[in-house]
């Protein structure tokens, strides 16, 4: 991602939170569904980037040790893991990983 790139999103992403906070408020009242549903725009956007991140390399897709690392990251938070324990145990996996010969 160049840094073109990261400053369109971060603006982007900006730009959505406060038209979210300001501009949709009037439209779609104090509805709780909607609510949530607005605040959970911005972690997906931002697990697309990851995602793009991890899983492509040269604009190719690619499957290697960083999507074990991820898969264990993803699995460990569920389980409710510390992020400190989360981080270890997903580069110990992607290491292990990359240890036996595999990304």
């Amino acid at each position: 991602m160049t840094i073109y790139g990261l400053l369109g999103f971060v603006v982007g992403l900006f730009a959505l939170r406060m038209f979210g906070g300001f501009g949709l408020s009037s439209l779609i009242g104090e509805s709780e569904s909607w609510q949530r549903l607005l605040g959970l725009i911005p972690l997906a956007l931002v697990s697309a980037v990851v995602a793009i991140q991890v899983g492509t390399t040269g604009g190719e897709l690619v499957f290697d040790a960083r999507v074990v690392g991820i898969a264990v990251a993803a699995v460990m938070s569920k389980r409710g893991l510390p992020m400190a324990a989360v981080v270890v145990l997903a580069a110990a996996a992607t290491a292990g990983t990359r240890a036996l010969g595999w990304g």
